[in-house]
């Protein structure tokens, strides 16, 4: 028995040091925290049991193990877009955590998703319930699109075909206005950050007038990370007013319901941004043609006008020449009448002289009589009129002769 126990002593003595229990569990904890985080795990919810403080509890199980599985936090269950039910299959994205006080491990969630479209659709309405009650959908909390934006943002995949059809038709119809791309992911698990992330940097530096959430069709799973609750909230706290143009005509995101307004594609909500530009460009093409048709028609009335006036103006030149020929007739027609009064008044003028040679005394002396006057000049008519030894002229045709009375 001595032996026994002294071999038994030597033996412990020459092992390693023993470990506590907290030295163990904090070993078994060093190990497995950093090799198991942010990982995802695809399992069935089992034993879900929410607590007042909104931690919820549950477990994840497999047909071959189960797992203990948390989520803190006081708003657990609004982070949770649907409602947690036993029996549901569900995709967890967290890390193990070991608990030290019972000596086990669990796994954290920090992000749960329902799996399969049956439980996407179920999470979608159960969300989609959730936000229309407290207000988000509400027509009234939504803002309208600035009229004629110059600057707009669209939160998308760079390389996708969204954004290639939308700067197609936005160099077409709107090729002044400036377009910035901010890249994001617009699938999969880490999308609703990096969606999130340009939506809120969009607001903060002011990067355009209208943000644009765009990606392309594709099925509910590629679609889904637009039906993130932290987006919609962010959407629906935006101050820039939000287009959401997710998918094709017939699909719907939360997104779409929370955004001030909803493009069926993300070439409609480029055709959506710039119609207005587009509306004013044909308006003033439209005022532009009526202006054209304006003026010809003014200018033809006016040319209309000018032709006939000109025609009704006489040259100056020819109006002198026809002032010129009225002169010249003018001219002769008083020269002609001047000729014919000359002419009469010559004839009248030759029978006047013809008249008065014939009454003339000097006509009386070329037949011979002679005329006697005194020396004052008056005729000597009868021999009574001469006082004896008086001198008188005796007038002859051609001369005088002195003589005296006796």
């Amino acid at each position: 028995m001595d032996r026994d126990n002294v071999s038994l002593f030597e033996f412990a003595a020459g092992s390693p040091k023993p470990l506590t229990v907290t030295e163990l569990t904090a070993r078994i904890k060093g190990v497995l925290e950093p090799a198991f985080t942010e990982i995802w795990v695809q399992a069935e919810i089992s034993n879900f049991r929410p607590a007042a403080s909104g931690h919820l509890y549950f477990s994840l199980k497999d047909s071959g193990s189960m797992i203990a599985a948390a989520l803190f936090g006081a708003g657990g269950k609004r982070r949770v877009a649907f409602d947690l039910k036993d029996g549901m299959q569900v995709l967890c994205r967290g890390k193990v955590a070991v608990y030290a006080p019972r000596g086990n491990y669990q796994f954290i969630v920090d992000r749960i998703e329902p799996l399969g479209a049956g439980a996407l659709q179920i999470a979608f309405e159960q969300l989609k319930a959730k936000l229309q009650s407290e207000g988000l959908f509400d027509p009234k909390r939504k803002r309208p699109l600035p009229p004629f934006p110059k600057k707009i943002a669209v939160v998308t995949s760079p390389s996708g075909a969204a954004i290639r059809d939308m700067l197609n038709i936005l160099r077409r119809r709107a090729p002044h206005l400036e377009v910035l791309v901010i890249p994001a992911l617009v699938q999969g698990a880490e999308a609703p950050k990096q969606i999130l992330r340009g939506l809120d940097a969009a607001n903060k530096h002011d990067l355009g007038e209208i943000v644009v959430l765009a990606r392309g069709g594709g099925s509910i799973e590629d679609m889904w990370c637009f039906n993130d609750e932290a987006l919609a909230r962010a959407i629906a706290a935006s101050r820039l007013p939000v287009v959401s143009a997710v998918g094709h005509e017939i699909d719907f995101t939360i997104a779409d319901f929370v955004a001030d307004l909803r493009a069926p594609t993300p070439s409609a909500a480029a055709e959506i941004v710039s119609g207005h530009w587009v509306d004013v460009a044909r308006q003033l093409g439209q005022n532009a043609e009526r202006m054209r048709s304006t003026i010809r028609r003014d200018l033809a009335n006016k040319r209309s006008l000018l032709n006939h006036l000109s025609a009704r103006v006489v040259s100056p030149l020819d109006r002198l020449r026809e002032q010129m020929q009225r002169v010249d007739e003018w001219t002769a027609r008083l020269d002609r009448s001047l000729r014919n009064v000359i002419e009469r008044r010559k004839l009248a003028f030759g029978q006047l002289t013809g008249k008065l040679e014939a009454l003339s005394p000097l006509k009386v002396l070329d037949r011979g009589y002679a005329i006697a006057r005194t020396e004052q000049g008056h005729v000597l008519r009868k021999r009574s009129d001469a006082k004896p030894g008086e001198e008188f002229s005796v007038v002859f045709t051609d001369g005088e002769a002195k003589a005296r009375f006796t």
